[in-house]
């Protein structure tokens, strides 16, 4: 039924009360399992030194973590604050010497960034990069987006496959700790942007955007090597708006999202001095005497624990996008606020690129079965080259394929006789409850199918072999009821969201009140 069907208070009351001591107590069994075992001889090398006054080691399983507040944080605050500065320098200067400022500013962005990368990477890095623009540019002229896909994909897989990923690495001269990251991250990023800006042009009938506007474009430093991509014609339209302006509050509302960065960081250290979350699904020994709830907890922790990795990544980097006055790709959605595939992603940046360019333009309304099964295959299939194909993405790849699929498959079943015919003639109360029963079902399926792309493919089928075999129906059930109540608190947020943005109009007077009144 609709979205603003209500559920009685006292329901909400239990259902949050339900959430609150479940999570609890799935907490306490990891952080007892975490203590327990931080001596074991397989937590060595991911449990190292932390909070020596308070007698806790730190869980520094993750390398990206661990790496984006160790060795690159130095070059990300040295090269981001660089870049305002020089940014806000300009702005100051270029009225002084006879430059618009405003006008030009995209340019200066994107020179700022080529610098940035050439001091970091090298002039040979910089020109197999140009190479690759140089390459899209061109079929970009030809104005036929099948030939754009055929060679974005085919230079995409050109780093992603052997042996010519290794053969233009080998282009790049000298070492360093980051340069396999930013190698890959700044050429995949860059392969995506000039196959947005090639199909824009094609859209464009009347000319052809130049050389510099793809330039300008793919060298715009917050974005270059991690993303978020945003598709060329938003960033085009906003990097040439020369009527800039701050909304009211905008300063404060971006004090308060680094501000919030630096607490989620703070967090997050915390919880990696007690709840080794990271460290304990390696060690298939460990896992296997654990409890089911311990499972169960570790492998939804996992997966929040990724999103607040992306959400902090993508919010210091919007921040300065911010600051430059665009309005970048948000944040990923919380995999706790998610019970669909549909919404289900991890960069918002490719997922409005595969949205728009292969989900949505094969798709359409999504209404259509076999329009739908083609289309969400397209997108698999580029993001499986997106991130490197082996064993493990393309299991990921084809379970998330699947359950996006059997939604629609599922809906369309429902949609019939007597499924909607019983639908019409029960509240929307109860409609809404019954719905909830298969969204608990579908949140474990989403978190089932992605976490063996976060841990290993060994947890992923011990945690389902638990899960739903070994612990049935106790265990499978007591979680479902747990997740149900979550998914129902979900639909309550939706609910008022959706009040908020569409007041429901209020209740006619009846007729003889109304002859009273006057």
């Amino acid at each position: 039924m609709g979205i603003k069907a209500a559920l009685p208070r006292y329901e909400l009351y239990l259902y949050t009360t339900v959430l609150a001591g479940a999570l609890i107590w799935a907490g306490s069994w990891i952080l007892d399992a975490s203590s327990e075992n931080v001596n074991r001889k397989a937590f060595k090398d991911s449990v190292q030194p932390g909070w020596h006054y308070f007698g806790r080691k730190m869980d520094a399983a993750d390398f990206e973590w661990m790496m984006w507040f160790t060795t690159f944080r130095n070059h990300i605050l040295f090269a981001l604050t660089g870049h305002v500065i020089f940014a806000k320098i300009f702005t100051i200067m270029a009225p002084k010497i006879g430059i618009d400022g405003c006008k030009h500013r995209s340019l200066i962005f994107g020179l700022y960034g080529a610098l940035a990368v050439l001091v970091t990477m090298g002039w040979t890095y910089l020109a197999l990069v140009l190479s690759h623009c140089l390459v899209l540019y061109s079929v970009a002229l030809v104005k036929q987006k099948w030939l754009v896909f055929a060679t974005g994909l085919t230079t995409l897989a050109s780093i992603r496959l052997e042996p010519y990923n290794s053969w233009q690495e080998s282009l790049v001269t000298g070492s360093f700790d980051l340069q396999d990251v930013l190698f890959y991250g700044g050429i995949g990023f860059s392969i995506m942007r000039c196959m947005s800006f090639a199909l824009e042009n094609c859209e464009k009938k009347d000319s052809n955007y130049t050389f510099c506007d793809l330039f300008k474009y793919n060298f715009y430093l917050p974005f270059f090597f991690f993303g978020p991509i945003m598709t060329f014609d938003q960033y085009h339209a906003q990097a040439t708006n020369i009527k800039l302006s701050r909304k009211e509050r905008e300063m404060w509302n971006i004090t308060s999202k680094a501000l919030l960065h630096l607490s989620i960081i703070l967090v997050v250290d915390v919880f990696f001095h007690y709840l080794y979350i990271l460290t304990i699904p390696s060690d298939m020994k460990l896992v296997g005497k654990l409890s089911d709830w311990c499972l169960a907890g570790l492998a939804y922790s996992n997966l929040v624990y990724d999103w607040i990795k992306a959400a902090v990544m993508f919010g210091v980097i919007n921040t300065v996008a911010t600051l430059d006055h665009l309005d970048p790709p948000q944040p990923p959605k919380c995999i706790t606020m998610l019970y669909v595939f549909a919404e289900t992603h991890f960069d918002r940046g490719i997922n409005d690129w595969l949205c728009k360019y292969v989900y949505d333009y094969i798709g359409g309304d999504h209404d259509k079965i076999f329009k739908e099964l083609l289309a969400t295959f397209c997108t698999f299939f580029i993001t499986t080259l997106w991130l490197g194909p082996c064993q493990l993405v393309y299991l990921w790849s084809f379970f998330n394929c699947f359950g996006l699929n059997f939604e629609l498959w599922v809906a369309k079943l429902f949609s019939l006789p007597p499924f909607s015919t019983m639908e019409r003639f029960m509240g929307d109360a109860m409609s809404r409850r019954i719905r909830g029963v298969f969204n608990a079902a579908n949140f474990w399926t989403i978190i089932l199918y992605n976490v063996l792309s976060l841990n290993s493919l060994e947890f992923a089928k011990l945690v389902a072999k638990r899960l739903i075999f070994k612990g049935f129906p106790l265990s499978t059930l007591s979680v479902l009821m747990v997740t149900y109540c979550g998914v129902q608190l979900i639909k309550e947020r939706e609910r008022e969201t959706a009040l908020l943005e569409e007041p429901e109009p209020e209740p006619e007077k009846p007729a003889e009140a109304k002859e009273k009144s006057e």
